[in-house]
């Protein structure tokens, strides 16, 4: 109940704080995030010319990281409380953490069109669907689904997720929201926007797993 209300709330700011123009562009965008999809966000760093804005010249991961001390904004918050904590930290990307309302499932983003395209030729529930400027897709799945990933591959007659190209993302992992830029490459942007139904319910990976290992397999043939 009061997750639904929490989402109801941050629809009404949401278009409300539409008409403030000193509202930021990254705040409200954040906000779309924890109070329509119901979604943690994280402020992430950026990077410029290999250089990330974290400030450490020894970073694994340019650009493609949440920020040192940035606060989790829990999902439902509003938006006049996400754009408090977004001012703490201006022209941070957005991250969102695997492992709570989702994982993820990712393989190259040819791989991942192909399979998006024959799931929904089957009618199979789909949820969101992410492709970052490095050429991968990112499908969200319902948590749990890293760490179950080997042994349902191998349920399924595959080999490891290694090798197939094909890799989950649980607790402890971040992927960039659209629009944010992503290691400096450019914008990450969805092949297939949330919706409520599945971004608060999404799929099973078990029901997309056999298509995106297959075509994952036939791409790497």
């Amino acid at each position: 109940m009061g997750f639904t209300i929490g989402i109801s709330r941050g629809i009404r700011d949401i278009r409300s704080g539409s008409r403030r123009r000193s509202r930021p562009s990254d705040g409200t965008a954040a906000a779309e995030y924890t109070g329509l999809w119901g979604w943690d966000v994280v402020p992430g760093a950026r990077a410029t010319a290999g250089v990330c804005s974290c400030g450490r010249t020894d970073c694994r991961a340019p650009g493609a990281h949440p920020l040192d001390f940035a606060p989790v904004i829990p999902a439902g918050a509003t938006l006049d409380e996400v754009t408090a904590v977004w001012a703490e930290f201006p022209g941070a990307s957005l991250m969102l953490p695997a492992g709570r309302a989702f994982d993820v499932l990712e393989v190259a983003e040819s791989a991942g069109r192909h399979a998006l395209a024959r799931l929904e030729r089957m009618g199979l529930p789909v949820g969101p669907v992410a492709a970052t400027p490095d050429g991968r897709a990112q499908f969200l799945v319902a948590p749990g689904a890293a760490d179950a990933l080997p042994e349902l591959l191998y349920r399924m007659g595959w080999d490891a997720p290694a090798a197939l190209d094909l890799r989950g993302l649980g607790l402890g992992s971040y992927i960039t929201a659209p629009p944010s830029d992503r290691g400096g490459l450019g914008p990450v942007r969805w092949l297939r926007p949330p919706a409520l139904d599945s971004a608060t319910r999404p799929p099973q990976a078990r029901l997309l797993l056999g298509t995106l290992a297959y075509v994952a397999h036939r791409s790497r043939a």
